[in-house]
């Protein structure tokens, strides 16, 4: 049994090029993105363009938030009151979003008041919260997830998930943590950020690290400026279907 997913953005915070680092990933009963980042419906319209998958707004039945940094959730607003109006009219769900419990006490915060609907509205009329302590795991469709904090200054995780025996390692924005690293190693394809250091992991240090993790590395969360010559590891690239454990 594989695991799909198009790999929707590869930009750091300050791309000109790419969208915000994010992915989706594909099970029987929709789809579940990795992070949600602005303009959400443009950066979805280009994914199915690539993969050639019924990916849209209202496709999305599940998403995975690692933080509370824009250019990981600024989608999330769009998104929310396009499907609580979609909602309304139909028998639609709400979509299911998974993360820290930490991080989804403060996401009200973080979306109102474009969305709280003149003091009538609550997170809950937008998104099903599905608070995730690390240690728990969540099946979302036929895919088992599960997370541990990541270090990034703010609350932050990274997710692992398995479908059958094939498993992905997304590490979401962190600086370089080898004991992380070698969490989601345990995956058989790790996605890992790399941008400028403190609190992101520096392209050295993933050079550093032994060939047996390299080798099922790929990098993502990258600056314009990214040299492709500075490493042997393997830069995503937006739009690029991956299918692990074909």
């Amino acid at each position: 049994m594989s695991l799909e997913l198009v790999i929707l953005g590869i930009g750091s915070a300050f791309s000109a090029r790419s969208w915000g680092s994010s992915a989706a990933v594909r099970h029987p009963s929709g789809f579940l993105l990795i992070d949600c980042p602005d303009p959400i419906f443009h950066v979805l319209a280009d994914g199915a363009s690539a993969s050639q998958w019924n990916l849209t707004p209202d496709t999305v039945t599940d998403i995975l938030l690692t933080h509370l940094h824009g250019d990981h959730c600024n989608g999330l607003e769009a998104l929310g009151f396009h499907r609580w109006l979609r909602h309304r009219k139909s028998t639609l769900p709400l979509p299911n979003l998974y993360t820290l419990p930490i991080v989804a006490a403060r996401l009200w915060e973080r979306l109102a008041p474009a969305m709280d609907r003149a003091g009538e509205g609550c997170l809950a009329d937008y998104f099903r919260i599905c608070p995730l302590e690390p240690g728990q795991r969540a099946l979302v469709g036929d895919l088992e997830v599960e997370c541990r904090p990541a270090s990034h200054g703010i609350p932050a995780t990274s997710w692992r998930m398995r479908r059958g025996n094939a498993s992905l390692g997304w590490s979401g924005d962190t600086e370089f943590n080898r004991a992380l690293i070698d969490w989601l190693a345990e995956a058989d394809l790790v996605i890992h950020e790399t941008s400028a250091p403190p609190t992101h992991t520096g392209l050295p240090e993933l050079n550093s690290l032994p060939e047996s993790i390299r080798r099922k590395m790929r990098l993502t969360h990258m600056p314009d400026d990214f040299d492709p010559n500075a490493t042997s590891l393997v830069p995503l690239r937006q739009g690029e279907v991956l299918v692990v454990g074909a």
